[in-house]
């Protein structure tokens, strides 16, 4: 049988076609428009997703047996807000996970609800780019248009309502929006009524291997497939990064290099840091997991090369970096502000430590080393809770470069292993729909039998040294600067 992940990114919807032993056959990516209204905005229209996922699965399905389709899954984008009239029509545009409006509504949940309720409630404290504080945002500021929800969606969920006609969401993508018990795996009573928010304007609670519903028939005759399709629930795109590399279970550990940046760490345990650094949340294998996220991850190194540096050659820019462990120049990787574990949205994107004899080779290095010092935040707060992680798995777009996963594995002191398949958010995806299908009787089993290891980078005790002086040096940067940050705005 086949299997369909579509993975609903920031820039692209990217769409996988997988059979039962784990086979790729074919990967389709659609662009769409990021709108950015005002500084710190940024939104999408819902419309724009699901009209390029429809254009994607007919060229994904173009050449295969369209009667072995199973079943379709998705890994997605997380946080953004997706508002529905009566009609089920989209009221504005969707605000993502990457937008900086909130602050005064974050301001408000964490320090008039204050951080210890929000914890009780949610397991989580208030972040800029959550759920929660977008619906507060256009109750305060778009009242005519808050007063016409009928139903708040996540994105990826928009897009399976779309394709079966079910109000749906699953419950690590759920556990993102600060409505959601993680604990106890339903929504909260308590946050409902703080955002003003009835439980039939949110949507069904899925486990992320379950079945919605089945394919529309009308959506089924204009792709050319069975109506006995299965949409299966998917999960949140770091989640679904999770399952497609083998993330499940307990204490497993994954690291995402795409637009933003995400150590992940499994574990069959509901658990909670103190000082809520960590997202606690609920995984799609059905048990829990920790997640440190930050904002700007591959990002800046895009940003840096095309927008700076002028240039889509980023293999060669990196070719002449080879002074590991000695650069002299910093960065601070804050482009969009940053969340774990600062969750300071007036944190910025600098360059410290420049001289006369600073060179573009060492600019580049300190952005690759600038996030991984920056991931290396989070490492330590997982650390500090007595979770041990001598191994990380690497997915995303960064982690096509193997210097980035060389200064990775040097940097944090653990070993890197890198998978066959680097298609993350898709491949878990399809890995969930299988599952839903029976192809498999757990998420754990289908990453046993179908994720696969084809290579480790190992650290090197002495640059593992050197790179603890450097980052002995880089987290003094931000808590000096941080006074300024709110300066500049």
């Amino acid at each position: 049988m086949l299997y369909v992940g579509i993975d609903l990114g920031t820039s692209a919807v990217k769409l996988l076609l997988m059979d039962e032993m784990g086979k790729i056959h074919k990967v389709v990516s659609k662009d769409y428009e990021l709108y950015f209204p005002h500084p710190g905005w940024s939104e999408q229209k819902p419309e724009d997703w699901y009209s390029r996922s429809m254009e994607g699965l007919k060229e994904l399905l173009s050449e295969c047996d369209k009667s072995k389709v199973a079943g379709i899954s998705f890994g997605g984008q997380m946080h953004g807000l997706v508002i529905l009239d009566k009609d089920d029509n989209v009221i504005r545009p969707a605000i993502l996970w990457n937008d900086g409006r909130t602050t005064e509504e974050t301001d408000y949940l964490n320090n008039t609800i204050g951080k210890d309720k929000l914890s009780q409630y949610t397991a989580n404290i208030a972040f800029t780019g959550f759920t929660a504080p977008k619906i507060l945002w256009v109750k305060n500021k778009e009242p005519e248009n808050f007063k016409k929800i009928e139903k708040i969606m996540l994105p990826k969920d928009y897009l399976a309502y779309k394709l079966s006609g079910v109000h749906c969401t699953d419950v690590s993508d759920a556990s993102g929006m600060l409505l959601f018990d993680v604990k106890n795996r339903c929504w909260s009573k308590e946050m409902m009524e703080i955002c003003d928010v009835k439980e039939s304007q949110l949507a069904k609670i899925f486990e992320s291997y379950e079945t919605v519903g089945t394919i529309k028939p009308d959506v089924a005759a204009e792709l050319g497939l069975p109506t006995t399709v299965k949409i299966v629930a998917g999960a949140g795109d770091n989640a679904a990064a999770a399952v497609g590399t083998g993330t499940v279970g307990d204490g497993r550990c994954n690291i995402s290099l795409g637009t933003s940046g995400t150590i992940f760490i499994s574990s069959k345990t509901f658990g909670v840091d103190s000082f809520n650094a960590l997202h606690s949340f609920a995984h799609a294998d059905g048990s829990y997991h920790l997640m440190g996220c930050m904002l700007s991850a591959a990002s800046c190194n895009k940003w840096w090369m095309e927008d700076i540096l002028k240039t889509t050659n980023f293999a060669d820019e990196q070719k002449a970096i080879t002074k590991l462990g000695e650069n002299h120049v910093f960065f601070l990787p804050y482009l969009m502000g940053e969340r774990s574990p600062l969750n300071d949205p007036y944190a910025r994107g600098t360059f410290t430590g420049i001289t006369m004899d600073t060179t573009r080779e060492d600019m580049t290095q300190a952005i690759l080393e600038g996030v991984a010092f920056a991931l290396r935040d989070s490492f330590e707060v997982a650390k500090s809770l007595g979770i041990k992680i001598d191994r990380t798995k690497i997915c995303g777009g960064g982690a096509k470069s193997p210097l980035w996963k060389k200064m990775i594995a040097n940097i944090l002191g653990i070993k890197v292993d890198v998978i066959e398949s680097e298609e993350g958010p898709g491949y878990g995806g399809a890995m969930l729909a299988a599952v839903a299908c029976g192809e498999f009787k757990s998420v754990e089993e289908a990453a046993e039998k179908l994720v696969k290891v084809v290579d480790t980078v190992e650290p090197d005790p002495e640059l593992t040294k050197k790179y603890d002086e450097c980052y002995n040096k880089f987290k003094q940067i931000y808590p000096a600067l941080k006074p300024i940050f709110k300066v500049i705005g």
